[in-house]
């Protein structure tokens, strides 16, 4: 009786170690939080790294947020942040669906087993700065090669980048106002610094990368000074690079035009934070970092002229199809006529093809191709820069996609397939791009470097004008696009307010 008592209990401690070993626990300086194990990574969802921004702290710099002391579980993902969202609950343009909450500034985690001083990603989502969530994006696959991948949420559409005479008045005299996504990405940042350790990340060596909305995101970072130190690397994806600028003052007349558009009569800052959430989701507006003379001084472009940019090693690059953010329409000779004239001469092929192949080249070229290299160009008189451009359509598409569509390298950075991609879909072809694009982004996490494939990477320089680019043959290319990307640099320049700088 006593042998079977023995065994019985011996049997508890190992289900209880299994246990254990499933529900990895982590000690955060707000609390513990219980996670789940997913293949090669402990997976840690819906931390929260700030206080939830409703009431009082509505368009309110971040703050910290209340510690807890049971342990919380971890395993499930929370709400995305107020956005439009679809009908069906299919996913939107920004990949989110499912529930939504003003309480959503909390973040995931996924690290390797056992992961001890290793590098640590953080990724932007992307979604014009208005949908999009953090929880979208499987890390296995990076935890699986030894880095640690955290994914924020940020405050989006006129919850995130709104600006109003009401807020500024409200503000404390040193207190930014406006640029409330940026400050949560900040603050995400300084979690990562006080906190990835404890999951056997290395708060030295800390990536920041992100698409779209979230690379535009990274290169205000890269513009922002308060945000220095935070991450010694970074990976802009599609994210634009030339911005007009826009001041405060020209943010509160926005702002007031917008609520005005939206049919919202509140015009105090008690008035405008008692307004329920989904009467600000379709608020309609300009919303992405502008000047708001605190925490940003100047745009990412004017940062970039003057030298003011971080200097850390940087990836940046671009897809051959950005046109297909100008939807599936056909576009004629009203498209076409916008073109500037000094423009059109570099573009003879694309105009001999028509109107609509004429304007997606040049709506291409001139939002992400051109921008990227400059980018790439100033960047490179400091810490080295690498510029590539992803060229491969999928063999799931039809014959008629003959480019990749923005945010189309998602799929190959992370080497995760996502929910709207079954693996019956995905050909040798892709997984094969995926691995040496995803090899690439994990040499550059871990070594500041991107060393992938069997071809070498060089280092941007203009004099050089070298580019990786991800295709159906992927290797180094020179001059690419270069008489258009050159014509766009021409025509775009003169009107970024650059002049003396």
């Amino acid at each position: 009786m006593i042998r079977i008592a023995t065994t019985i209990a011996a049997a508890a401690v190992l289900v209880a170690s299994a246990a254990q070993a499933q529900t990895p626990t982590v000690k955060l300086d707000s609390g513990p939080v219980i996670g789940v194990v997913e293949g090669p990574a402990n997976v840690f969802r819906n931390i929260p790294f700030a206080a939830a921004p409703v009431g009082s702290l509505r368009w309110a710099p971040t703050q910290a947020v209340k510690a807890w002391s049971m342990p919380r579980p971890a395993a499930e993902a929370g709400p995305s942040c107020p956005q439009p969202m679809n009908a069906d609950n299919s996913p939107n343009s920004g990949g989110a669906n499912g529930p939504t909450s003003e309480d959503c500034l909390q973040l995931n985690v996924f690290a390797p087993k056992d992961a001890k001083h290793a590098p640590v990603m953080v990724w932007i989502h992307g979604g014009g700065h208005r949908t999009g969530s953090g929880w979208i994006y499987g890390g296995q696959n990076f935890a699986r090669d030894g880095v640690v991948v955290v994914a924020i949420n940020y405050r989006l559409g006129a919850l995130g980048y709104f600006a109003h005479p009401a807020l500024t008045k409200a503000a404390k005299p040193d207190e930014a106002v406006g640029n409330y996504g940026l400050m949560d990405q900040i603050a995400a940042l300084k979690w990562v610094q006080r906190n990835i350790a404890a999951f056997g990340g290395d708060p030295k060596n800390v990536t920041i990368f992100g698409e779209s909305a979230g690379g535009q995101s990274t290169l205000a970072l890269l513009a922002t000074p308060s945000a220095k130190g935070l991450y010694s690397k970074a990976i802009v994806e599609s994210g634009l690079g030339w911005v007009t600028p826009k001041t405060l003052a020209d943010k509160e007349t926005d702002g007031v035009k917008a609520l005005q558009r939206a049919g919202i009569t509140a015009s105090t800052i008690e008035d405008l934070r008692a307004l329920p959430a989904e009467k600000l989701v379709p608020v309609s507006d300009d919303f992405q970092p502008f000047i708001d003379g605190k925490l940003m001084t100047e745009t990412a472009t004017q940062a970039a002229v003057d030298g003011h940019f971080n200097d850390v090693p940087l990836i940046i690059g671009s897809n051959s199809g950005e046109d297909s953010l100008m939807g599936p329409m056909t576009l004629g000779a009203a498209a076409a006529a916008r073109i500037p004239a000094a423009v059109k001469p570099a573009y003879g092929t694309e105009a001999a093809a028509g109107d609509d192949t004429l304007a997606r080249a040049v709506f291409t070229d001139r939002v992400m191709g051109a921008p990227a290299r400059w980018i790439a160009a100033k960047a490179s008189s400091g810490k080295p820069a690498w510029l590539y451009y992803f060229s491969y359509v999928g063999s799931r598409f039809p014959p008629s996609k003959t480019r990749a569509g923005h945010a189309d390298e998602i799929q190959y950075v992370w080497e995760y397939w996502g929910r709207r991609t079954p693996m019956s879909m995905v050909s040798a072809k892709d997984q094969q791009v995926a691995t040496l694009m995803h090899a690439c982004w994990v040499s550059f996490a871990k070594t500041g470097e991107p060393k992938c494939g069997t071809q070498s990477w060089p280092a941007y320089t203009a004099a050089s004008d070298q580019l990786m680019e991800f295709g159906v043959m992927s290797g180094v290319r020179t001059h690419s696009r270069k008489a258009q990307l050159d014509a766009q640099e021409a025509s775009t320049l003169p009107t970024l307010a650059l002049v003396g700088r």
